[in-house]
């Protein structure tokens, strides 16, 4: 993968998201879990990689009008669909329930949205599947109250099949304990709706946040952490299927990021190496200022001793555009390319891309086969920083 003479290197930055590696790690997850566990991938984390995965994951989280015609044009079955978020526009639910022919699932993250979907499942005379988000305290989601009083009316709802309830707290979760918490308090909950409403869940959708290591400080056993969530499914109460969804932990180890060295420099004893990225293209979960080490190396020189410590920068005119700090490197010179680790996830979907107008980077998928296929070209985006008079 690190062979110099294979990557598509000329002088811009690109991403490599290794599609073998993605699949591997799919089939590697899903041997923790037993056959009542599916898994749901977060299309947020990055939407290059979905097309790949459609024969590998049971569902797609969508969060947006954007990420569903990205779905829809790579031809993601709507029923796999699982339409989230906490802003759905009317005009996005209007097209889906008027111009789609079979159903998808959509959360209902507020009472609002409730009557919203009611209202067009009314007008067009067309069933849909419901998840109630469960809040966890936030701005997403309702509260345990009102999800019963929509279970206590459910008749006043002939077109929308309630299937269940979807829930997530946060991400880069290593605690058993919260996790185990969360598990009770979402069992309970079924319980009551069972024993009080006479309502069956027939599917929890769960946002576990299972963690992913970015820096070498870092240590957990990732093993034993999917061993007791998976005993702790198969310990509830209620017996549901169970729906992971996964965006980070899916994603991250597939992708590569490759940026060349284009000045470097000491000031005041401090060594600078600036690269053609920046924090603009990487963005890792804990990044803290380059307080901690991500994996990174010189392309090429993977096994060469380290000679000399550098800062590496970014080509960002800003102070925080810092992305290791004295890191170990072997001799390294003007255009030798960095290769950082476990950019699979967010890192091309969620970095502040167009701040100075620079371009965004190349993106390439290795295919089974050991061949790279550009799926972007390098795109300038000054047009979209441009006014129109």
């Amino acid at each position: 993968m690190n062979n110099k003479e294979k990557l598509p290197i000329g002088n811009k930055a690109f991403y490599v998201f290794d599609i073998p590696e993605l699949k591997n790690r799919i089939t590697y997850i899903r041997s923790f879990f037993p056959d009542f566990v599916d898994l749901c991938y977060a299309v947020k984390a990055n939407t290059f990689i979905v097309k790949e995965m459609i024969d590998s994951i049971g569902k797609f989280e969508i969060c947006s009008p954007g990420e569903y015609y990205i779905c829809e044009k790579l031809n993601v079955p709507l029923s796999r669909m699982v339409i989230s978020g906490v802003y759905k526009t009317p005009s996005f639910l209007e097209y889906l329930f008027f111009q789609t022919e079979t159903s998808c699932v959509l959360t209902v993250e507020s009472m609002l949205q409730l009557s919203l979907i009611k209202e067009l499942s009314e007008k067009t005379e067309k069933q849909v599947r419901i998840l109630l988000r469960l809040t966890n305290g936030s701005q997403f989601g309702i509260n345990a109250a009102e999800i019963k009083s929509i279970i206590s009316e459910k008749e006043k709802l002939p077109l929308l099949d309630i299937i269940g309830i979807q829930f997530f707290s946060g991400t880069q979760k290593t605690s058993v304990k919260k996790i185990k918490r969360e598990l009770e308090k979402i069992d309970n909950l079924i319980s009551e709706l069972k024993e009080e409403y006479g309502f069956s869940v027939q599917e929890l959708e769960y946002g576990t946040g299972f963690p992913v290591t970015y820096f070498d400080c870092e240590d957990f056993d990732e093993e034993a952490l999917f061993r007791d969530v998976a005993e702790m499914f198969c310990g509830m109460q209620n017996k549901t299927r169970i729906v992971i969804e996964l965006g980070r932990s899916i994603a991250a180890s597939c992708g590569k990021y490759y940026t060349p060295v284009v000045d470097m420099k000491t000031n005041k004893d401090m060594n600078y190496l600036l690269v053609d990225g920046g924090m603009h293209h990487i963005s890792y979960f804990g990044q803290y200022m380059a307080m901690k080490q991500p994996f990174v190396s010189v392309v090429g020189k993977e096994n060469e001793e380290a000679v000399k410590s550098w800062n590496i920068c970014g080509s960002l005119c800003s102070m925080n555009d810092i992305l290791v700090k004295n890191a170990a490197l072997p001799e390294i010179g003007l255009l030798d390319y960095l290769c950082f680790e476990r950019t699979g996830a967010y890192c091309a979907t969620e970095g502040i891309s167009l701040f100075l107008s620079r371009d965004l980077p190349l993106i390439y998928v290795l295919d089974e086969n050991g061949n790279y296929i550009c799926l972007r070209e390098s795109y300038e985006t000054m047009a979209l920083n441009m006014p129109e008079y």
